[in-house]
């Protein structure tokens, strides 16, 4: 993997990527995040699981973070007597709230939501399967709804429930969830994304069950509700609230349409990226690889079209959960994002260059990556971090030169793992004196590889070593 790949990636880990080999190879193709999908399978799993990834990371040299992702009450059909249905076109069809679980057959399914037949109209187009299946409803009688089958096909156990336009929802965070918060600080996680968020105060509420854990994860949020993304109060705080957020494009574009959801993501990372926060673009990347060894082109333009729009990672879920080529699909996500980092203008930044500056720590990073970028044969920046928050900020600014995130703290180095354009290393530069921290870090540098005796780099570090918040000091170091 080159260490000069700037966008992260991030591969969910499931039945097709569970093996030593395999977790041994995604990591060495460039896997930067693995995730942890609660959705499917058992806490004993994903136990077995985190372990393997921090063994494996440790024995390879190379820092992975661990990503948990929360099912949230995603609305679901329950389950088939034969375990699908083939829906035709035209045909008739009823979600059935108070038929029991295994009981569906081509003419009716039971569904988790007990509201649905208080959410529903006649005329709304409600869709199954992230889009495969859509339904037109026709009459809402009792607990019973109605439907006419619009888009047909196959029809399986257990798949979501959407409305066009959104407006079905449940609380955020369902019993299940806070069962796996209580994992989550057991497995060590470094992320935990939240899905279906309705507001800022879903987010908040999912910290507050972290904290009290005593896990140190950092809260992603993801968007894929039509309500959050059309209400722009609502979706600016969410971010604020948020430490980063998922576009689910999933879900979202089930909700919003995918003419629609092409302008959305665009303004997500955007928002996201000027509010200092993370973003993770997901879903479909690369679908067709779950059975092909090689992307369609359409996904290699998707790819880098997130890439050029500033997404600190792309993400991967069937792909490697399930799919035949993990590996393969890995590499051609990281052979794509290399690509798209050529391209000139993610080079340059106009980031808040119009804005003034409320703290040292953001002046510094501020003018760090500029001056990197300004200055000649400057091989790329040096950020002694207590929290991580530094790297943070100069990974908002476009660069093509790679920032050296150095931290005595296993945690916030793995944290970094996910900030575009970031290499975190795990060193203690307060064993230095003071006077040759510096000298010790680029040695340290040098000898992992990453630069080379006679570089220019920029370093920037706190006047107090070892307190976080007191970055102070922008450094030129010449050969």
């Amino acid at each position: 993997m080159s260490v000069h790949r700037r966008t992260k990636i991030v591969a969910t880990l499931g039945p097709a990527s569970s093996s030593e080999p395999t977790i041994a190879a995604l990591i060495a193709a460039g896997v930067d995040v693995f995730r942890l999908n609660f959705s499917h399978g058992h806490v004993d799993e994903h136990r077995a699981r985190a372990a393997l990834v921090r063994e494996l990371s440790r024995r390879a040299g190379r820092e992975v973070a661990l990503l948990g992702d929360l099912q949230g009450p995603k609305i679901r059909i329950r389950c088939f007597r034969d375990g699908a249905v083939e829906l035709a076109e035209g045909a008739a069809f009823t979600l059935d709230c108070e038929l029991a679980d295994h009981a569906g057959d081509r003419h009716a399914v039971g569904v988790d939501l007990a509201t649905l037949p208080a959410c529903v109209t006649a005329g709304d187009v409600l869709i199954l399967d992230d889009g495969r299946i859509s339904l037109v409803v026709t009459a809402v009688r009792g607990r019973r709804v109605e439907c006419t089958v619009r888009m047909g096909g196959r029809l399986s156990n257990r798949k979501g429930l959407n409305r066009l336009g959104g407006g079905l929802s449940a609380p955020a965070l369902t019993e299940r969830d806070r069962e796996d918060i209580a994992h989550a600080a057991e497995l060590g996680l470094d992320y935990l994304a939240v899905s279906f968020p309705l507001s800022a105060a879903d987010i908040e509420h999912a910290r507050r069950l972290v904290e009290a854990t005593g896990c140190q994860a950092r809260i992603i949020a993801k968007i894929e509700r039509a309500e959050v993304v059309h209400d722009e109060a609502v979706l600016d705080a969410m971010v604020l609230a948020a430490d980063g957020i998922m576009v689910a494009r999933g879900d979202l574009g089930v909700e919003v349409g995918d003419a629609e959801l092409i302008g959305i993501q665009k303004r997500l990372i955007r928002k996201a990226r000027r509010a200092d926060r993370l973003v993770i673009t997901a879903t479909q990347m690369m679908e067709s690889m779950v059975s092909s060894p090689i992307p369609t082109r359409a996904e290699v333009f998707d790819v880098a079209n997130a890439v050029l729009d500033g997404s600190d990672a792309v993400m991967l879920s069937a792909e490697t959960a399930s799919g035949r080529f993990p590996v393969e699909t890995v590499k051609a996500m990281a052979n794509t994002c290399l690509g798209a980092e050529t391209y000139p203008d993610l080079r340059r930044s106009q980031h808040r260059m119009d804005r003034a500056f409320t703290r040292i720590d953001e002046t510094i990073a501020m003018a760090a990556v500029y001056a990197a970028n300004h200055l000649e044969r400057v091989a790329g920046m040096v950020c002694l971090t207590e929290s991580g928050t530094t790297a943070l900020r100069m990974s908002r600014l476009s660069s093509g030169l790679p920032i050296y995130a150095l931290s005595r703290h296993p945690e916030v180095v793995r944290r970094m793992c996910l900030y575009r354009g970031v290499q975190p290393l795990l060193f203690d530069y307060t064993a230095s004196a003071s006077g040759e921290v510096a000298q010790d870090a680029v040695r340290e540098l040098q000898r992992r590889g990453f630069v080379t005796h006679g570089e220019r780099l920029i370093l920037t570090r706190g006047d107090l070593l070892g307190v976080g918040g007191s970055t102070t000091t922008l450094k030129i170091l010449e050969p």
